[in-house]
């Protein structure tokens, strides 16, 4: 088992590389939610000012 852990002496570089490729993921998760946050309440503002303006295409004053 200690063999599997210390991976022939590269053990700082490959648990290193795995411990660098999840905190991107997460990082990459979260950058995502932020994101997709952030379109929704554009597209809620968005709704709500079509929602109050008035309908001026087929007015004729």
């Amino acid at each position: 088992m200690s063999d599997f852990f210390s991976q022939g002496g590269y053990a700082f570089f490959v648990w290193g590389a795995y411990g660098m490729v999840a905190l991107l993921l997460v990082i990459e998760i979260l950058q995502l939610r932020a994101q997709r946050r952030t379109i929704l309440a554009r597209l809620g503002r968005l709704n709500r000012i079509r929602e109050t303006r008035p309908n001026d295409l087929g007015a004729k004053d």
